[in-house]
């Protein structure tokens, strides 16, 4: 078998495992939207009902009727988008200070700051709840967003290696030409480093908008929860009418700016990857 040959059986082979592999993680985004637009018999019909005709697109209409989801659809995308948004610009300042700025005991800010990685949520969870109690925004957002708004570890750490094989001579003759650290970061840093700031925004992004346990510490009212909260609320109110449809049909709908962000920064996303390959 020539060269040739062998390759093409490989990507055919790599093509068919890449194939299998989409199929096995959409089915169940494809069984939510299909039971989404099912009956409540033909949910548990036996032998299961693939395609329900007709479809009930009536439930997407309903869920916003009888579940507060708008609510919840419009706290989490002002958590979500405010954190991600100056979070990310913070988080790209302090890489750039980290890694270019001479700084005192910057190492040793760096290595308080990973350490903090090491500490699991559920220890500072109590203390945490007692602070913003005694602030009074328990059943506000201000938990969910303030203390984030300052940068993410992950993050930082990220920028920082991405940043370490940016020569220190550039930063020194944009100085010499009268350049303040502000317009360096603005003019030159920052565009260096969007691809690997959309990566991680993305990521992050995904977190916040998914983050079930802090949002249901400290919002109560109904009309304050993020979706995530919503849902699990509708899973436990609708669940025991059997109204599984309405459940999936909110669950579908939670997927949608997770799937337009990345859509938005997918460029971006290859980029970095690319980057990071030729760096390696």
């Amino acid at each position: 078998m020539s060269a040739s040959s062998q390759n093409r059986l490989g990507n055919v082979v790599v093509f068919t495992l890449l194939a299998a592999g989409s199929l096995v993680m959409l089915a169940p985004l494809l069984w939510m939207f299909t039971t989404a637009l099912k009956t409540k018999v033909q949910v548990f019909a036996l032998p299961p009902v693939w395609i329900p005709d007709p479809p009930q697109w009536n439930t997407f209409v309903r869920m916003w009727t009888e579940a507060p989801i708008l609510s919840g659809f419009q706290n989490s995308l002002i958590v979500a988008l405010s954190v991600t948004v100056v979070g990310s610009l913070t988080s790209a300042l302090a890489a750039f200070a980290l890694a270019k700025l001479r700084l005192p005991y910057k190492n040793a800010i760096f290595l308080v700051l990973l350490s903090g990685l090491m500490v699991p949520y559920p220890t500072i969870m109590i203390p945490q709840f007692v602070m913003f109690s005694r602030l009074h925004w328990v059943d506000t957002l201000l938990p969910l967003i303030v203390p984030l708004l300052f940068g993410n570890i992950i993050m930082i750490f990220f920028l920082r290696q991405y940043l370490s094989s940016v020569p220190d001579s550039m930063i020194e003759a944009a100085k010499i030409d009268g350049a303040s650290y502000l317009q360096i970061f603005r003019v030159m840093i920052m565009p260096m480093i969007r691809p690997a700031v959309a990566a991680q925004f993305i990521l992050w992004f995904m977190a916040i908008w998914n983050d079930y346990l802090a949002p249901i510490l400290y919002l109560n009212t109904p009309e304050r929860q993020t979706l995530q909260v919503v849902i699990a609320n509708l899973n436990v109110e609708f669940a025991t009418q059997r109204d599984y449809p309405l459940i999936m049909a909110a669950s579908f709908v939670a997927l949608l700016p997770i799937l337009i962000v990345f859509l938005i920064f997918q460029r971006q996303i290859i980029e970095s990857v690319a980057l990071t390959g030729s760096k390696g």
